[in-house]
């Protein structure tokens, strides 16, 4: 099982599912999009990008072949020197069944999966045990998102009862919700971190203007980061981003100054993945 390590993950979340381009006109949205964002992110320190897809007219999309066209993108853009993991979001518009079929379909290499919207009645532990045991299986690296502590918990009591295999899988804190106005603070993070007694590696997202402050608590307790115009368009000052880079050259400065290094892609698959 893949541990702590002094190197840092800077995961970028370019899009997410809801922003459109009138919210900012740097949001890449096409796969073209998506490939320049991937290249300028990966030369300002990222090692992975958190990919959402969008349909013909904009809106959050689980197609298969919307994500091979887009993951196609990318590796034109950057080859492997970022992971690229793709959301099984359900974002209103998707239910588990089909948030799972996705991924089984797909077989991305990378993953993020909201426990939460799986675990639901239609599913069950039994469908939980066959979900989880093929990810494990097929080796994708699957980050488990918790918008909670019950969450969390939830999850160990599901890994103590091995409904939940033993894998190398990580966990994404989330500092807050999608709403109006959402601005997470630093200290959002420590009922996540107190409440985690696992060894999963962790990795924060976080609202708002505040989201920089939260990655840099989250460097300096050990965990990584995942910033980007999916929660968030401001740099620290308060002024608008130009650009996803901008937010990810942040946090990469603030690992330098907290002595951390930052991972590359390949060195991220070795200790979250072979690990």
């Amino acid at each position: 099982m893949a541990v702590f390590s002094q190197a840092l993950l800077i995961t970028v979340a370019p899009n997410g599912a809801y922003k459109q381009r009138p919210d900012h006109p740097a949001l890449p949205i096409t796969t073209a999009e998506l490939g320049q964002t991937a290249k300028l992110c990966l030369d300002a320190g990222a090692a992975m990008i958190h990919m959402h897809i969008r349909d013909a007219e904009g809106r959050h999309s689980l197609d298969v072949q919307g994500y091979r066209d887009a993951q196609q993108a990318v590796k034109a853009a950057v080859g492997d020197e970022l992971i690229i993991q793709v959301t099984s979001e359900a974002a209103r518009v998707y239910k588990a069944p089909e948030q799972i079929a996705m991924v089984t379909a797909l077989k991305p290499e990378a993953v993020s999966v909201g426990l939460r919207e799986v675990d639901q009645p239609e599913i069950g532990e039994a469908g939980l045990a066959q979900f989880f045991g093929w990810l494990a299986k097929e080796r994708v690296m699957t980050q488990v998102i918790v918008y909670d502590v019950a969450d969390l918990q939830r999850w160990q009591a599901l890994r103590a009862q091995g409904v939940i295999p033993d894998a190398p899988w990580s966990l994404l804190f989330v500092l807050g919700r999608y709403s109006v106005g959402q601005t997470s603070e630093a200290k959002d993070l420590l009922p996540f971190v107190m409440a985690h007694t696992g060894q999963e590696p962790w990795s924060m997202c976080a609202f708002g203007a505040g989201e920089h402050a939260c990655a840099t608590t989250a460097v300096a307790l050990g965990g990584h980061a995942r910033v980007g115009f999916e929660n968030n368009l401001l740099l620290n000052n308060g002024q608008v981003a130009p650009d996803n880079a901008a937010l990810v050259r942040q946090i990469a400065d603030s690992a330098r100054v907290l002595g951390r290094s930052l991972y590359t892609a390949a060195q991220a698959r070795e200790a979250f993945f072979l690990a």
